[in-house]
């Protein structure tokens, strides 16, 4: 397994430009499916997530090639509904495939989802919609098998606001016959994308971004050009990077609409942040400032998705913070591995407490998720001496060559690559 190794201490100093997002990129690409015949996506970042999403793409029977950030997606060969189970075991956002599949052929056999370890992410909210949508499922141990001869509009409330769900149940619903309705729905900006891409390709879907979504069901749709939207995730841990090593970074390609709770969090710990356009700039030079109270709950508040980095800032401020977690109970798997490098944090059920301390220090670590390993990536950015992350190919999942980003920040950070042992051959 690869590991980033990592010489901490200095402050990150320069210009980074955003890449695309991989939770718009990737119901997006499955959103494709829709349509028969060749959709090109810009600005998709290459991540692990995105090569299973195409390689079960492949699989299925299209034409996928990813360059630089292009991907050209032909669709037109698809000819299977049945998704792998080796792959789906690979990534959450498989089951963003299952809307897409049932409107186009029918029927769809996927598989329980693997990805993060970070909590129960149960896909009753996705099952359910489909059901309201005139789907016929069937639960075999792991395997799911969906059936519709025929998609009819309704109306669907969801529990609770679930992305995936909202997506799922809107791509299933740009092919059914009449009027769809999802009330509370989840509000993010990459729902909104996925909006804009649906009507771009002749769906007629409106009020994405508020908890009330309205789809009128077309016959067909065409290819489009589409390009994704910047990374709001992405940008949030480079601004916490930024901060936590008291430096000063401008950031490129960026939507500050997207991150309004998390500047007015990093502006109550006294970072200094000034926004132009599409660039952000953070700058720090002290140490931050303790806050009484966060809690992380659905998009437009702060998203938990960013939790664990500012964690890292947190323990490092002057003075007392609480967390509170609403969405995922396992996500604070990083306390642990940041108590190794010195923080003091003391986690009771879904509220973590922040006693901040002076100064972290290097320690061999592990990524337990994509944003656990980011924030170790940051605590080890601001610690002195060395740190080493291991399990790498969690960060891979999310950021496009972390050490590659921030190296251009002037950071010491570089991948350590294992060599195979050709000893262990036999001859």
């Amino acid at each position: 397994m690869d590991k980033l190794v990592i010489e901490g201490g200095k402050p990150l100093s320069g210009t980074i430009v955003i890449q695309g997002a991989k939770n718009a990129a990737l119901p997006i690409l499955a959103a494709s499916l829709l349509v028969e015949g060749t959709v090109t996506i810009d600005h998709v970042p290459r991540l692990l997530d995105i090569k299973v999403m195409l390689d079960i793409l492949r699989d299925i029977g299209c034409r996928a090639d990813h360059t630089d950030q292009t991907v050209e997606l032909d669709t037109s060969s698809a000819c299977s509904s049945h998704v792998p189970e080796a792959l789906m075991r690979q990534m959450r956002s498989s089951i963003f495939l299952i809307g897409p599949l049932l409107a186009r052929f029918g029927e769809a056999t996927i598989y329980q989802p693997g990805g993060c370890a970070i909590g129960e992410r149960k896909i009753d909210l996705h099952l359910q919609g489909l059901k309201a949508l005139g789907a016929h499922i069937k639960e075999e141990g792991s395997r799911i098998v969906c059936v519709a001869d025929r998609l009819v509009g309704t109306e669907v409330h969801l529990d609770f606001p679930s992305v995936g769900a909202t997506e799922n149940i809107m791509m299933a619903a740009v092919l059914a016959d009449g009027l769809t309705t999802i009330s509370n729905a989840a509000r993010e900006p990459e729902i909104q994308d996925l909006q804009r891409f649906l009507n771009a390709m002749g769906a007629n879907i409106i009020g994405a971004g508020t908890d009330t979504i309205t789809i009128e069901g077309t016959k067909k749709l065409s290819p489009c050009r589409y390009k994704i939207i910047p990374d709001r995730i992405v940008a949030g841990t480079m601004m916490v990077a930024a901060a936590a090593t008291r430096g000063k970074v401008t950031l490129q390609n960026t939507n500050p609409a997207h991150l309004t709770s998390l500047i007015h969090v990093l502006r109550r710990t006294g970072v200094q942040i000034t926004v132009d356009g599409d660039i952000i700039k953070v700058g720090s030079s002290s140490r931050p400032k303790a806050i009484d109270r966060i809690v992380t709950s659905p998009y437009p508040a702060f998203p938990t998705d960013l939790q664990s980095q500012l964690m890292v800032l947190l323990a490092l401020a002057s003075g007392v913070s609480v967390m509170k977690e609403t969405i995922f109970e396992g996500r604070f798997k990083h306390v642990d591995e940041l108590s190794r490098m010195g923080a003091d944090i003391r986690v009771d059920f879904n509220s973590a407490v922040i006693r901040g301390v002076p100064r972290l220090y290097g320690a061999t670590v592990e990524a337990t998720d994509l944003r656990a390993g980011a924030a170790l990536v940051i605590a080890g950015l601001a610690a002195q001496g060395k740190t080493i992350v291991e399990q790498v190919h969690h960060i891979d999942r999310g950021y496009d060559r972390i050490e590659e980003m921030l190296d251009g920040l002037g950071a010491r950070i570089w991948r350590d690559v294992p060599v195979p042992d050709k000893s262990s051959h036999v001859m």
